[in-house]
């Protein structure tokens, strides 16, 4: 669906869940704004019981003038779009209209209207509205007071910006030109009193694990930033390097994720305790999600008292991880396969066509962010899936023949990076050329059947993760370049040698 399937209608009522939250109230502004320039009859509103009363967000609605109504009823428009929400939910007054249509970022909770894009592995439907925007030709900085709301939208909904994974969510953190001293009026109005009281009752509450140095917390219902002030708290205690910190909602358990330790990656964290029960995300030292009470109960009928379950979750995260550091590590490939690399169609830049040796950037992938520093024989590859890896010249020419082909990114994400130094943002993709396998690559590999964190030789910060069922690798010409390889791409790429 593009927005200008929604200009087609002349009386419009855009719509944002019961109670809203700053990120409902700014994609709700965004398509508003959209269609009153384009000269349609529209207005914004809200229904329930309740009046928007908290502090920041009547700041908010005032400051960026946002024309958000308080309704119990409406005359029957000729489309209704539900943003921030899916029309039939019990969050969402249910108004008549002609024609419904739905932007979102929640799951998808029943049978979709034709007019709907809803995004789930977005963390703020702010990042869903700016992208439909964008596709219509239209930048969001071009509205100050909506490039603000739309960044503090993203900021609320992901806690901090702890709780983002998606690059395209992290271009809309980058590139908002907002107004800061307006966001930091929003952020100074965001404690009461009464959520004052309830750090202060969850701190005094916690448990702590001695051997893996990590607490768990509980708090009362509040909002997610407070679990995140909680949380930042928690981790300044000296013995203690990583932290969860919940809170117990009717229809589910919201949490946040800190880590002081190179060898936990808060989002990494977030990720593997809400697997499958719901979604958690973030960044290297801040992270958060939310458990589904319903997907909960029905993969652990088990579980009786939260607190014990997150406790086992820790324990088990902590226990069956292998941690390997590739510099230093011995590896054993007695029990591993040899393997050769298929002939195969990759991208691939040579970073200097892009910055001057020595320049530190970072590629934003699908799959996290990528630091590198650029140095006259450095290349920066682009695999089948859109993931990304350094590479050297000489180890490049070894490994692969250049082709005249032009390279085509077929990926959910073109790759993007960023100059730390100049701030430049640019995709990746033109600057690259197609290169072919030689076919005499070869590496020793086997599959996984536990979790495994690899710091290779070219990043000795962050770590490659490899779960059940991916492939721990090593070049056979060097023991020390260790990686991991994710099931489906090891399958696409590799043919085992007999």
């Amino acid at each position: 669906m593009r927005l200008s399937d929604l200009s087609k209608y002349n009386r419009i009522v855009v719509q944002c869940h019961d109670n809203p939250d700053a990120d409902a109230i700014a994609s709700g502004f965004g398509v508003y704004w959209y269609l009153k320039e384009k000269g349609k009859n529209v207005r914004f509103v809200y229904g329930g019981r309740n009046l928007i009363q908290k502090s920041n967000l009547v700041l908010m609605i005032s400051e960026l003038n946002i024309p958000i109504e308080y309704v119990d009823s409406i005359e029957k428009p000729d489309l209704l779009v539900t943003v921030d929400c899916q029309y039939g939910e019990g969050n969402v007054t249910r108004f008549d209209a002609e024609k419904i249509a739905v932007i979102d970022h929640h799951q998808v909770s029943g049978v979709l209207p034709e007019l709907s894009d809803v995004r789930s592995n977005l963390g703020a439907c702010a990042t869903v509205v700016k992208e439909l925007l964008e596709a219509e030709g239209l930048d969001i900085n071009s509205n100050i007071k909506l490039s603000t709301a739309l960044y503090y939208g993203l900021l609320t909904d992901t806690n901090n910006f702890t709780e983002i994974s998606h690059p395209l969510d992290k271009d809309l953190r980058d590139d908002a030109a907002f107004e800061r001293s307006t966001i930091v009026r929003f952020r100074n109005a965001n404690l009461s009193l009464k959520e004052l009281e309830i750090a202060g009752l969850a701190l005094i509450g916690y448990d702590y694990n001695e051997s893996y140095r990590y607490a768990v917390v509980e708090a009362k219902p509040c909002d997610p930033n407070i679990l995140g002030m909680i949380s930042d708290l928690v981790l300044e205690v000296d013995s203690v390097d990583t932290c969860l910190v919940y809170s117990t909602l009717p229809f589910g358990v919201k949490l946040s994720v800190r880590s002081c330790i190179k060898e936990v990656k808060a989002s990494e964290l977030a990720e593997f305790i809400t697997e499958g029960i719901g979604s958690g995300g973030g960044h290297l030292e801040k992270a958060g999600g939310f458990i589904q009470k319903e997907l909960l109960n029905k993969k652990y009928p088990e579980v009786e008292e939260i607190k014990s379950f997150f406790k086992q979750c820790m324990n088990s995260y902590f226990a069956d991880t292998e941690i390997i550091y590739a510099r230093e590590y011995a590896i054993d490939v007695s029990d591993m396969e040899l393997y050769k690399k298929q002939k195969i169609k990759i991208g691939y830049v040579r970073g200097t066509d892009i910055f001057p040796a020595g320049s530190k950037i970072a590629v934003r992938t699908l799959e996290g962010d990528l630091d590198v520093e650029i140095q006259d024989d450095t290349y920066i590859m682009i695999g089948i899936q859109g993931e990304i890896y350094p590479n050297k010249k000489a180890k490049f020419e070894r490994s692969y023949e250049c082709s005249e082909e032009p390279y085509i990114f077929e990926g959910e994400y073109e790759p993007t990076i960023k100059d730390s130094m100049e701030g430049k943002h640019i995709s990746l993709v033109p600057y690259a050329n197609t290169c072919i396998s030689t076919g005499e690559v070869y590496i020793y590999a086997k599959q996984l059947n536990n979790r495994v964190k690899v710091f290779t030789e070219w990043d000795d910060e962050k770590y490659m993760l490899g779960k059940e069922g991916d492939y721990l690798a090593v070049r056979k010409d060097d023991l020390h370049d260790i990686y991991i390889i994710e099931e489906q791409i090891f399958e696409s790429t590799y043919q085992e040698v007999k």
